[in-house]
C-alpha cells in the first residue's frame, strides 16, 4: 500500500465513521470510546488471524506429547493476546442488523477480557446500545461495516498508522491532547535514544497517554534487533492520571504486543515504580505549565529535589492566602524527574515547552545544575505545528546519565530542527521519515558511529536502484528524492562525521566565550546554531542596480495596470450603455 493510498484509506475511514456520529444518541466527547473500541476488534482480528496459522501448526505438533499447550496458551506467545470465535470481525459483522448487535460485541469485549487478564475490565462494553437507536437500529452495523474497508493483508504497522490516526483525530478536539503525542515526533525521539535489546529493559513514561512512546520504542527495537524478538527484552512502566486513556493505553499494548503495566495515578504525587535510579530509558509528552502543584508535597520527594524545586519568592503561592503554596511552573518538576529516575546507564527523552529552555529565578538555578551535572546531552527545537493542540514550536530534552563521566560532560548538542518538517495539510506539519533518518544521524555521528552514516547514504542509494521502472515519471522522481536525500547528508558533512552546521547544529561548550555560561545558562538552540545568511554573491554596486532596475520594472507594470483599469471601465461604459 502506497503513502497515497493509506492516506486516502484513513480520511475515507473517519469520514465515514464521523458521518455516523450525528445519528448516535452520544455526545460528540463520547464518540471515541465505541469507535476506538471497535477499531481495537477489527485489528484484534487482522493480527490475530496472520498469526492463526502458526499458532494452529504449533498446536497440532505439539498435541499428545509432554510438551502440549492449549491453542491460548500458543496463541499468546505469538502475537501476545487470545481472540475467541465470539470476537471474530466477520462473525460480529455476519449477525443480523437489529439490537442485538449492540450485545454480540459486549459479549466479544467480555469474552477478550476473560481470556487476557492484562485487560480486565477496560474494555468499553456499555456504550454500543446508544449506536443502535430505536429509529435507525441498524446504525452500529452501518459503523461495523466501515472497517471492513481495512484490507485483512495489510500490515500491522500500516494498521497501527489507522489507530494512531484515529488517535489524533480524537485528540484533536481535546485539551493538551491526553492521547496522543504525534507518531513522526516519537519516532525522532526514539531515533536519538536508541533504546537496545537484550537483557530485560526497564522503560517508563510517567505521562503515558495511550502509550505511543511504548509502542513506537518497542517497534524500533524489533527493526534494529536480527532476531526479532526484541519486546521479550522490554517493559514499559506507564502512569496516567485519566481513567479512559489508561484504558486506551492497554489496549494499544495487547495489540502491539508490548509488555508491562499502566497505572492509573498522579505522577506528581503518585511513585507506583519507584522511579529514583531505576530505568533504563524513560521518554513522555508530559502537560505543559502546570501551575497547581502543592509545593509541601513534591519538595521532600527524591523524585524531584535533588537538583532544585521550583519555588515562588515569596510563600503565598495564590492570592487566596488560605491555600497551599504550589510551585510556579511544574515544567521542571518533569525535567527533574527524568533526570533522576535513569540508572547509571539510562537515556531520556521528554517534550517540554520551549520557555522552559530559558525560565529564570529558581528554575534557572535548577537548570545551571542538571547543566553542570553533565546529564543533559542534547538539545532540539522542533518546528511549529506538530501537535495538534499546540502550536508554538516545542523543545525535545535528551538526557544520557554515563555522559558525565566521560570528556562530554561540559559540552550539550544543540540541534534546530525548525525548518526541517514535511507539510501535512494547511496546520499541520510532520517529520518524514527520511527526515527521521537524517536528523536521527546527527546524534549517530556525535557519538562516533560512521558506519550507521555511511549505511544510510547505501540505503538511499539502494532505494534508488530499487525505484519502480514500470513508470518512468515516478520512477525519475523517486531518484531525485533520495539523491535529494543524498546531497542533504553529504552538503552537510562531507567527510562522514559530525561537524557543526551553521542553522542546523552545534556542540556548545560550558566555558568560553559565547559559551552556555556565557548565554547565561540557555537551552535554547537558537543561541548557538545560528542562523544562515545565503551570500547571492553581489556587490554594494551590484546589489543597488539590481533594487533600482526591479524598482523600474515595477513602475511599468503599475503604469500598464492603470491602463488596463481605464479599458475595463470604458468596456463596460460602452457595454452598459454608461
Amino acid at each position: 500500500m502506497t503513502d497515497f493510498e493509506l492516506k486516502k484509506l484513513k480520511y475515507n475511514l473517519w469520514r465515514s465513521a464521523d458521518m455516523l456520529r450525528s445519528s448516535a444518541h452520544l455526545s460528540s466527547t463520547a464518540y471515541d470510546e465505541p469507535i476506538l473500541g471497535l477499531i481495537f476488534l477489527r485489528y484484534a482480528d487482522i493480527l490475530y488471524k496472520q498469526h492463526k496459522d502458526e499458532i494452529e501448526t504449533e498446536y497440532q505438533k505439539l498435541k499428545g506429547t509432554r510438551r502440549e499447550k492449549s491453542v491460548e496458551e500458543i496463541a499468546k506467545e505469538k502475537c501476545g493476546f487470545y481472540l475467541p470465535y465470539c470476537a471474530y470481525y466477520d462473525y460480529i459483522n455476519d449477525l443480523p442488523d437489529t439490537a442485538e448487535k449492540a450485545t454480540a460485541v459486549k459479549n466479544a469485549m467480555t469474552a477478550i477480557e476473560e481470556h487476557n487478564s492484562t485487560i480486565d475490565g477496560i474494555l468499553p462494553k456499555e456504550v454500543y446500545g446508544a449506536l443502535v437507536p430505536n429509529e435507525e437500529p441498524e446504525l452500529l452495523s452501518r459503523i461495523i461495516r466501515v472497517f471492513l474497508d481495512i484490507p485483512e493483508n495489510i500490515s500491522i504497522d500500516l494498521f497501527g498508522q489507522i489507530y494512531e490516526f484515529f488517535l489524533d483525530k480524537f485528540a484533536s478536539g481535546k485539551d493538551g491532547g491526553e492521547y496522543y503525542t504525534p507518531a513522526s515526533v516519537v519516532r525522532y525521539m526514539v531515533e536519538v535514544i536508541n533504546p537496545e535489546a537484550g537483557s530485560e529493559k526497564k522503560f517508563l513514561d510517567p505521562a503515558c497517554g495511550s502509550g505511543g512512546m511504548f509502542v513506537q520504542a518497542a517497534r524500533y527495537m524489533h527493526n534494529h534487533n536480527s532476531n526479532n524478538d526484541s519486546t521479550m527484552h522490554f517493559r514499559c512502566y506507564g502512569v496516567e492520571k485519566d481513567s479512559k486513556t489508561v484504558r486506551l493505553a492497554k489496549m494499544n499494548l495487547l495489540l502491539n504486543n508490548v509488555r508491562g503495566e499502566i497505572t492509573e495515578a498522579n505522577s506528581f504525587y503518585a511513585d507506583p515504580y519507584n522511579a529514583v535510579g531505576s530505568f533504563d530509558y524513560v521518554m513522555a509528552n508530559p502537560p505543559f505549565n502546570v501551575d497547581e502543584v502543592v509545593y509541601e508535597r513534591v519538595k521532600d520527594d527524591a523524585r524531584f529535589n535533588q537538583y532544585g524545586i521550583p519555588k515562588n519568592k515569596t510563600k503565598a503561592g495564590k492570592k487566596d492566602g488560605d491555600k497551599k503554596e504550589t510551585v510556579p511552573n511544574a515544567n521542571y518538576l518533569w525535567i527533574n524527574y527524568f533526570a533522576t529516575a535513569l540508572n547509571e546507564h539510562g537515556r531520556a527523552g521528554l517534550v517540554m515547552a520551549n520557555s522552559a529552555s530559558d525560565a529564570g529565578k529558581s528554575e534557572l538555578e535548577i537548570r545551571k545544575a542538571l547543566i553542570e551535572s553533565g546529564v543533559i546531552k542534547q538539545m532540539v527545537t522542533l518546528p511549529s505545528n506538530m501537535f495538534s493542540s499546540v502550536t508554538l514550536p516545542a523543545t525535545l530534552w535528551f538526557f544520557d546519565k554515563e555522559k558525565a563521566s566521560t570528556d562530554k560532560k561540559d559540552e550539550i548538542l544543540f540541534v534546530d530542527a525548525r525548518n526541517v518538517f514535511t507539510q501535512v495539510d494547511r496546520a499541520h506539519r510532520k517529520f518524514s521519515d527520511e527526515q527521521i533518518k537524517n536528523l536521527g544521524i546527527i546524534t549517530r555521528l556525535y557519538d562516533g558511529d560512521t558506519e550507521t552514516f555511511t549505511n544510510l547514504i547505501n540505503e538511499y542509494k539502494q532505494a534508488m536502484v530499487d525505484a519502480p521502472e514500470e513508470a518512468e515519471d515516478k520512477d525519475t522522481k523517486t531518484k531525485k528524492y533520495y539523491q535529494a536525500q543524498i546531497d542533504w547528508l553529504l552538503e552537510r558533512f562531507p567527510n562522514g562525521e559530525y561537524q557543526d552546521v551553521i542553522g542546523l547544529c552545534k556542540v556548545a561548550k560550558l566555558e568560553g566565550e559565547d559559551g552556555i555560561i556565557d548565554q547565561d545558562y540557555s537551552l535554547n538552540a537558537g543561541r548557538y546554531v545560528g542562523v544562515v545568511i545565503e551570500d547571492d554573491g553581489m556587490t554594494e554596486e551590484e546589489f543597488k542596480e539590481t533594487i533600482l532596475t526591479l524598482n523600474t520594472e515595477l513602475t511599468e507594470l503599475n503604469a500598464q495596470a492603470h491602463e488596463l483599469e481605464k479599458q475595463i471601465a470604458d468596456n463596460l461604459a460602452n457595454l452598459f450603455g454608461g
